[in-house]
């Protein structure tokens, strides 16, 4: 059997209102409970497991693969709330979007 990636567990002060934020800013199916956990699922058969946690959350990167009609919807709900954006992974391009490998990309923080 060839090997998948199945799942990771993401620590969030708040698992639900992340995992919520997630899907409804991405366009996805709402969020589902497997135990403690969150569950965003990807339609790759990926999950990403939210938890809670009482202790510090790292800050953690994720990258989503859209095509360019996702990206225009998710870059206007991004907008539509005036959550702010950069280009960059470290928050040095503000208000931007890059346009790296051929398409465009975008960064934002889980408020």
């Amino acid at each position: 059997m060839p090997i998948h990636f199945n799942h990771t567990i993401a620590p969030a002060r708040d698992a639900k209102a992340s995992a919520q934020f997630l899907t409804d800013l991405l366009g996805l199916p709402a969020p589902t409970r497997f135990g403690p956990f969150h569950c965003v699922a990807l339609e790759n058969g990926v999950t990403l497991d939210f938890m809670d946690t009482a202790g510090d959350v790292e800050v953690r990167h994720f990258a989503f693969l859209v095509s360019e009609t996702e990206f225009d919807a998710i870059f206007g709900r991004i907008r539509d709330r005036g959550l702010p954006y950069w280009a960059d992974p470290f928050h040095r391009q503000p208000g931007q979007i890059n346009r790296h490998d051929g398409g465009r990309g975008v960064y934002w923080d889980d408020p």
